[in-house]
C-alpha cells in the first residue's frame, strides 16, 4: 500500500505507521481520507511482514473532526444513500492491533475514530470531545455507544449534550485512553508498544483482540441506530445554520427545528 495525497503510509517490519496528511486542515477527515486509510489497514492485514500499527497525524492535531464542508449542504436522503458508516467499519475491522498516537484536537469524528481503535496513547495537549451539538447534529461514527462504554452513561451524556472538550489527563483518568505522555515521547511510546505486540505470536495476538472486541465493543446494530438518528438531522433547520455558522466562523442562531 503507498501513500496518497491524504495519508502516509510507511512499513519498516515489524510494524507500520500512518500519518493522517491534511494539515492545512487539521487533519479534517473526509471521505478519501477514511477509504485511503481504511485501504492501507486492510493492506497491512494481508502484509505477513507487520505485526501492529501505529496511527498519528500529521501538523497541530491528531483530527480536528468531519470535514464539515461535504455534509453542509446534504439532505437526510443524500445522507443515508452515502452509506458513510459501511466506510468507517472498515477501519475497525482490522485484523491486526492498532494504536492510536494522538496529540492536539481529538474532536468529533477524530474522537470517534480513536475510541474504534484497540490502544489510545495521547501527549499532555491533546484535547477530546464531541462538539457535533454545537453544529446542529449529534455523533454519528459510535460517540453516542463508544464513549458511553467507555466512561459511563452520566459523563457521556453530559459532553454530548454540551459539546464540551477534555483534557488527556480526564480522557486517562475516565478510562478512555492508555496513559498520557509528554509531546516529544508521543510517537516513541507509541511504537516501542507496537514494536512489543508485534513481537508476540501473531495468530494470538489477533484471535485475543477479537475476542476482546467482542467483549467491550459496540455492536453494528446499535451503530447503525445511532447513525439513522444522525441522518434524520440533516432535515433540520439547525443542522443546516450550525454548519454554515461554523464555516462562516460565527455563532449559530438555533431556531429548535
Amino acid at each position: 500500500m503507498k501513500s496518497s495525497a491524504v495519508i502516509e503510509v510507511i512499513k519498516k517490519p515489524p510494524i507500520a505507521v500512518i500519518y493522517l496528511n491534511r494539515p492545512e486542515v487539521l487533519n479534517a477527515l473526509s471521505d478519501e481520507l477514511i477509504r485511503s486509510l481504511a485501504d492501507a489497514l486492510e493492506d497491512i492485514d494481508r502484509d505477513d511482514a507487520i505485526g501492529a500499527t501505529v496511527i498519528a497525524g500529521k501538523g497541530r492535531a491528531f483530527a480536528a473532526g468531519a470535514d464539515i464542508k461535504g455534509m453542509v449542504e446534504a439532505t437526510e436522503e443524500e445522507m443515508a444513500k452515502s452509506d458513510r458508516l459501511a466506510l468507517w467499519m472498515r477501519l475497525w475491522k482490522a485484523k491486526k492491533p492498532v494504536i492510536a498516537a494522538v496529540h492536539g484536537f481529538v474532536l468529533g469524528g477524530g474522537c470517534e475514530m480513536v475510541m474504534g481503535f484497540d490502544i489510545i496513547i495521547a501527549s499532555e495537549d491533546a484535547e477530546f470531545g464531541q462538539p457535533e451539538i454545537l453544529i446542529g447534529v449529534m455523533p454519528g461514527a459510535g460517540g453516542t455507544q463508544r464513549l458511553t462504554r467507555a466512561i459511563g452513561k452520566h459523563r457521556a451524556m453530559e459532553l454530548v449534550l454540551t459539546g464540551r472538550r477534555f483534557s488527556a489527563r480526564q480522557a486517562y483518568e475516565w478510562g478512555l485512553i492508555n496513559r498520557v505522555v509528554p509531546r516529544e515521547i508521543l510517537f516513541s511510546e507509541a511504537q516501542t508498544l507496537a514494536v512489543e505486540i508485534a513481537k508476540r505470536p501473531r495468530v494470538a495476538v489477533m484471535r485475543a483482540k477479537e475476542a476482546i472486541k467482542k467483549a467491550g465493543d459496540s455492536s453494528t446494530e446499535e451503530l447503525t441506530f445511532e447513525r439513522q438518528l444522525f441522518y434524520t438531522l440533516f432535515s433540520t433547520e439547525d443542522q443546516k445554520e450550525g454548519m454554515r455558522a461554523f464555516l462562516e466562523k460565527r455563532e449559530p442562531r438555533f431556531k429548535g427545528k
